[in-house]
C-alpha cells in the first residue's frame, strides 16, 4: 500500500510518501518568517503553506518515483494544531482526494508522533509512551493499536514550551530549545541547582516554576554572567526538565508493569533526553523506541505511517472530516 501523507499542523509544511512500510520520501519545508517575532504567528504560518504545500506535495511524490495516480489514500494531519495552518493542508488533501478519487484518512498529529516510532521499530504492545514537544508533556498506556489511556498531564508548561522560552530568557534565538540543546552539551549540568517540580510524586508535570526560577536567577546575576556561563546555565536547565521526564517514565514502568516504552514528539530529539533515556532502559532491561531525529520534529512521514496504520485497520474518513485546532486522540481510541 503507498499512502501520500501531509502535515501542516504548525508552521512545517511537509509531505511523505510510505510504500510498503518504507518511506519513500519525506520533505519538509520549514518557514523563516517567524524567526523576526521570535514565535509562530499564525496568520503568517498559514500564508506561508498555502504557498508551499503544491510544490512541497510535488516533490515528495517526485523522489517517491510515484504520481498522486499511484497512491493508496492520502492522509493528513486534522488537528491539534493551528487551525489556519490545518485549513490549508485539508483542503488540498480533499482537493486530491476529488481529483484522483483516492479515499481520505484524518490523522491525529500526537497519534502520529507516536506511531513515528513504528517506522523503524517492531510494532510491538503494551507500551508506554513519553510524549514531550512543545505543545504536550504526557505519558500515555497502549495495549493495541489506536487505544491509549492518559497516566499522567502536564499541569501548566509543556517540555517543549518550557525549553523554548527559557531559552528566550537566556537570550538565545528562535527556535530555542534546539539551541539549549545545543548549548548544553558543552556545559556542566552541574552548575546550578534549577528546581525539579513533582518529581518524587504522581506522574503529572509541572515546568512553570522552572521557567520563573530560571528568569529570576537571569535577573539577579545580570546579562554578563549569563553570556559568560550561558552552555552551563543551558545544560543544568536540560538537566532539570530531563531529570523529572526520566524519574516520570520510571515511575510509569514501575506502575504498569510494562517492558516496552518510546518517546515521541520533538523533544525527543534533544540528545541529554536520549541519552537518560537509553540509560534508563538499560537498568530496568526495558525496550526503548525512540525515532530518528528526522521523524521526531514535525514531518509528514509520521502522518504516512499513521495513515498506513489506519487503512489497515479500515479506518477511512469521508470529505465531511474537519479539522480541530484541539484534538483530544484520547477520545478517538476509544
Amino acid at each position: 500500500m503507498k499512502v501520500l501523507g501531509i502535515e501542516t499542523s504548525c508552521d512545517e509544511t511537509a509531505a511523505s510518501v510510505i510504500a510498503d512500510g518504507t518511506i519513500r520520501s519525506n520533505v519538509i519545508a520549514s518557514q523563516a518568517v517567524h524567526e523576526t517575532f521570535g514565535g509562530v504567528v499564525p496568520e503568517l504560518a498559514s500564508r506561508a503553506h498555502h504557498k508551499t504545500i503544491w510544490q512541497t506535495v510535488s516533490q515528495a511524490l517526485d523522489e517517491a518515483s510515484v504520481t498522486a495516480d499511484d497512491v493508496d489514500a492520502i492522509a493528513v494531519t486534522r488537528g491539534p494544531g493551528l487551525m489556519g495552518s490545518l485549513l490549508v493542508g485539508l483542503s488540498f488533501a480533499k482537493g486530491l482526494s476529488i481529483s484522483f478519487d483516492k479515499p481520505l484518512i484524518g490523522v491525529n498529529h500526537i497519534d502520529a508522533h507516536m506511531y513515528a516510532n513504528f517506522i523503524e521499530h517492531e510494532e510491538v504492545y503494551p507500551f508506554v509512551a513519553l510524549i514531550v514537544s512543545g505543545g504536550h508533556t504526557r505519558l500515555v498506556y497502549s495495549d493495541k493499536l489506536f487505544s491509549h489511556k492518559l497516566l499522567g498531564d502536564t499541569r501548566d508548561d509543556a517540555a517543549g514550551e518550557a525549553f523554548d522560552k527559557i531559552g528566550k530568557i537566556l537570550g538565545l534565538p528562535y527556535p530555542a530549545g534546539p539551541e539549549v540543546d545545543k548549548r548544553s552539551k558543552n556545559g556542566n549540568p552541574d552548575f546550578h541547582d534549577f528546581p525539579r517540580s513533582m518529581i518524587k510524586k504522581g506522574l503529572d508535570f509541572s515546568f512553570s516554576g522552572l521557567k520563573t526560577s530560571v528568569l529570576y536567577y537571569a535577573q539577579e546575576m545580570g546579562e554578563e554572567f549569563v553570556q559568560k556561563n550561558l552552555d552551563d546555565i543551558c545544560a543544568s536547565v536540560s538537566a532539570a526538565i530531563t531529570d523529572v521526564l526520566t524519574a516520570k517514565l520510571r515511575r510509569a514502568v514501575q506502575q504498569t508493569g510494562v517492558k516496552n516504552v518510546m518517546l515521541a514528539g520533538g523533544v525527543s530529539a534533544n540528545s541529554m533526553l536520549r541519552s537518560k533515556m537509553e540509560d534508563l532502559s538499560k537498568k530496568m532491561n526495558l525496550h526503548l523506541m525512540i525515532p530518528s531525529i528526522q521523524y521526531c520534529t514535525d514531518n509528514a512521514a509520521m502522518i504516512a505511517k499513521t495513515g498506513q496504520l489506519k487503512a489497515r485497520e479500515g479506518l477511512f474518513d469521508s470529505l465531511e472530516i474537519k479539522p480541530f485546532a484541539r484534538l483530544d486522540f484520547l477520545k478517538e481510541s476509544s
